[in-house]
């Protein structure tokens, strides 16, 4: 049996984020995560020139589209792993509405 199969890369922004995380905290202080994600999301989208986390982004799919291709040359597939099932979300029983005693009173209106 051969190794897990490998892990997608990520994206030009999520290198840019990584790298750039810590000065964001210290320049916003008490912020949340959620707050240091948007804040770094309105400075990925103010970002001049993208060219080299989008390089370094290419390279990553590059070498992750490689070994995938080892992976599954090596016989490596994903049938024995379990499929992630999607949650869906549980409907609520519906409430049969009480047709009984309307048909009740219509039996009783033809005798």
């Amino acid at each position: 049996m051969s190794g897990e199969r490998p892990k997608r890369p990520l994206s030009a922004y999520m290198l840019w984020l990584n790298e750039n995380r810590e000065q964001i905290k210290k320049e916003n202080p008490g912020s949340k995560v959620t707050d240091i994600a948007k804040r770094g999301g309105e400075l990925w989208r103010g970002l001049k020139d993208k060219t080299e986390w989008e390089q370094k982004a290419i390279k990553m799919k590059e070498d992750y589209n490689k070994a995938v291709k080892e992976y599954e040359a090596n016989g490596g597939t994903d049938s024995g792993a379990p499929k992630k099932r999607k949650k869906v979300a549980a409907k609520p029983a519906k409430k049969v509405k009480k047709k009984e005693s309307s048909e009740e009173d219509e039996e009783d209106e033809s005798e």
